[in-house]
């Protein structure tokens, strides 16, 4: 297996991909933390293939204010596997895993929203579910409403030294922008927001055009439900070593650290890029308008995509990109590529050692020799951002087009 060693930015800094949230579905036990995640999604599992596999150093798991969870963590702890990370986290062979949490909050007259929340140590996590637990009918599950205004919540985690992250903000399922406000300062206090998380069908420019999120960093996340889904968004940032302390420094942009890249789904391919008929089941096709009633059968029932809500809800005719943004990549999952089965991908893994490898540094010569020539031209084709796509939406994953 080649070894490859992570680029060195210039003052100290290294690269760092990380992705910041990724689901429990069960604890070793078999209890059930995230219902609707696989069963292997546990703490240990999770932390393994982020170091083993898919060359993730910072992983942001979110179900961790479950007090089941947290006895997982303090006999990992406890036995040596795992320990404190300096500056904040769990450490575990290659990767750093954040401890964090993500919380419904539904405000009167208003709908449901997801908000992520990130905790410096155990300890403070342990603190917080205790607090949690006051307001909430099972804090051993995931995602979970909390019985207090969006502001209690928000206010609560940051004074606990907290990161309060609005959750895949522009999702017609329970994100802010998508499915509760056409801005956020209805509901949260925009100076204790930490980052915000753009969701799988969103990317930078789309958010160019809402004025009040330049002031915010971006997040790409995979809001993982099975092991495959990790690291299918992910973040390249710059910092002195992987812990809570200097991720807290990248997304206020302090000191150097800094989120240097996201990577992202191509909005395209997001499930709910584009508007949905609920009656017909089509997508509004891209020359279709933000109308209320589906162009195909005239139904009201329509999904508002991320792309149509945008357009909504915008404050400019044309996005504004700040200068600090960093790029956004699309970035395609091996997972879509066609062809690109178990065994090939065994291969790769093989050879390059993990997923960022392949998707970051191996060669089309290298990829080619170990995969074959049209794997390799498709990997290297996401790579550049050409891999032409068909659309999203319904709920539905878009599609790479198969190359000629």
């Amino acid at each position: 297996m080649t070894e490859r060693q992570p680029q060195q930015p210039a003052g100290g800094l290294r690269t760092v991909y990380a992705d910041l949230h990724i689901h429990i579905g069960r604890t070793e036990k078999g209890a059930p933390v995230k219902i609707t995640g696989s069963r292997d999604l546990t703490f240990y599992n999770i932390a393994k293939e982020a170091s083993e596999r898919k060359g993730i150093e910072l992983i942001g798991i979110i179900d961790c204010h479950s007090p089941a969870v947290q006895d997982e963590i303090e006999a990992y702890l406890e036995s040596g596997d795992m320990t404190l990370q300096q500056g904040g986290g769990i450490r575990y062979k290659n990767t750093t895993v954040i401890l964090g949490s993500e919380i419904e909050v539904k405000d009167p007259g208003c709908n449901e929203a997801h908000v992520l929340v990130y905790m410096p140590t155990l300890d403070a996590m342990k603190q917080f579910t205790s607090w949690m637990s006051r307001h909430m009918a099972n804090v051993g599950l995931s995602t979970q409403r909390i019985r207090v205004p969006a502001r209690v919540l928000q206010e609560e985690a940051v004074h606990r030294g907290g990161l309060f992250v609005p959750a895949h903000v522009f999702t017609p399922h329970k994100g802010i922008y998508g499915s509760v406000s056409e801005r956020m300062e209805a509901l949260l206090d925009l100076d204790g927001i930490a980052a915000v998380e753009l969701g799988l069908s969103a990317d930078t420019e789309m958010a160019g055009h809402i004025s009040e999120l330049d002031r915010y960093t971006f997040v790409t996340n995979s809001d993982a439900h099975s092991l495959a889904k990790i690291g299918r968004e992910y973040n390249e940032l710059q910092l002195a070593a992987p812990s809570f302390e200097e991720l807290a420094l990248a997304l206020a942009r302090q000191h150097g650290r800094r989120v240097a890249a996201n990577y992202g789904l191509n909005p395209r391919l997001g499930k709910y890029h584009r508007s949905y008929c609920a009656s017909c089941e089509e997508i509004v096709d891209e020359s279709g308008t933000a109308a209320e009633r589906c162009p195909y059968c005239g139904s009201l029932k329509l999904v508002r995509g991320v792309m149509d809500r945008i357009m909504h809800i915008a404050d400019r005719t044309e996005p504004l990109v700040p200068g600090y943004r960093p790029p956004y990549r699309y970035q395609v999952p091996l997972e879509f590529i066609p062809g690109l089965g178990n065994r090939t991908l065994e291969k790769l893994l093989s050879r390059f050692g993990t997923e960022m490898s392949i998707l970051h540094e191996a060669s089309y010569e290298e990829l080619a020799a170990a995969a074959g020539d049209k794997v390799a031209r498709y990997i290297v084709l996401a790579r550049e951002g050409q891999l032409e796509t068909d659309v999203g939406g319904g709920g539905r994953y878009g599609r790479v087009r198969q190359l000629s």
